[in-house]
């Protein structure tokens, strides 16, 4: 009757449930705290209404979700209020976050995931390609980047101009990575802009001293300050202890619109219990706790 929750912190792990802990929820990466089992009449704006769903005597109760990193305290969010719906009460949810594509590296290699929750349509498509989705795929909520510094601002860094100043510490992760392959894809956006100059994004990325496994990761660095800048989603910024970092807004002519896919996993072992969890994403229970975590709902 707990929700259990697994970061991935390498490139490639074998397996996820070395480092699975229970009913973690709203700490940082590699930390824990014990998630209480929700109160339905707790919290009656994120629940839904009860739906007749099949059900089969054959069927696991725990479903497992492989999702981006950056949804970690909602998807905590909405498994609580999934699980005050009645029949759902006796379900168990193993989440394991991380970086998009390292989670579809792991399903493709035969980890079991009955749903997958992708950064960017990139990977999704990658999964569906390669024969690891079954049935629909389906945008589920959208998100924005920003740039964080750390509270005391050591690179003091006032606008996006200031990133290219040689000698900061900029952090990122690698282009395969959805937030990488967004921030070199805003950067570039920049650098064709005559305010900016042609040649701001080589300039940034000179200044990048690391490049870590997810976004998660990225945000720690730089609200421990051990990095002057990075760029994350704007959902990000609530996983930071108030006021560790100040945010810098990227102008909508600079950004990208984050789409976060969503689909059942070919082969899942749990497929009725996950529908059913993919239905409450998208439904307006579920949309409402992403909107409470200031991601953007889908039109």
């Amino acid at each position: 009757m707990r929700a259990r929750r697994a970061l991935v912190l390498s490139a490639f792990p074998s397996v996820f449930s070395a480092c699975a802990f229970a009913g973690a929820t709203g700490g940082l990466p590699g930390s824990s705290t014990t998630v209480p089992v929700a109160d339905p009449g707790a919290a009656p704006s994120t629940r839904a209404s009860a739906r007749p769903f099949p059900s089969s005597s054959d069927e696991p109760d725990e479903v497992v979700a492989f999702a981006a990193s950056s949804l970690a305290n909602v998807f905590d969010r909405m498994w609580l209020a999934f699980r005050a719906q009645p029949g759902n009460e006796g379900s168990t949810l193993t989440a394991n976050y991380g970086a998009s594509t390292q989670l579809r590296a792991q399903i493709g290699a035969g980890a079991r995931a009955d749903v997958f929750a992708s950064a960017d349509h990139a990977q999704m498509d990658l999964a569906s390609r390669s024969g690891l989705i079954d049935g629909d795929i389906r945008t589920f909520t959208r998100n924005r980047l920003v740039v964080i510094v750390p509270r005391t601002n050591p690179g003091r860094i006032r606008g996006l101009a200031d990133l290219s100043r040689p000698g900061l510490r900029i952090v990122t992760t690698p282009e395969d990575v959805p937030i990488g392959a967004y921030t070199r894809t805003a950067f570039r956006k920049m650098a064709a802009n005559t305010s900016f100059g042609a040649e701001f994004d080589s300039k940034v990325f000179a200044n990048v001293v690391s490049e870590e496994s997810n976004v998660r990761q990225l945000v720690v660095k730089v609200h421990l300050g051990e990095a002057d800048a990075g760029v994350c989603y704007a959902t990000d910024v609530l996983t930071s202890p108030s006021g560790e970092v100040t945010v810098i807004e990227i102008p909508d002519a600079f950004n990208m619109v984050v789409e976060y896919p969503i689909a059942l996993v070919r082969g899942a072992r749990a497929p009725i219990l996950a529908r059913r969890l993919i239905a409450f994403v998208l439904s307006k229970p579920g949309q409402a706790i992403l909107a409470d975590e200031r991601f953007r709902p889908i039109e």
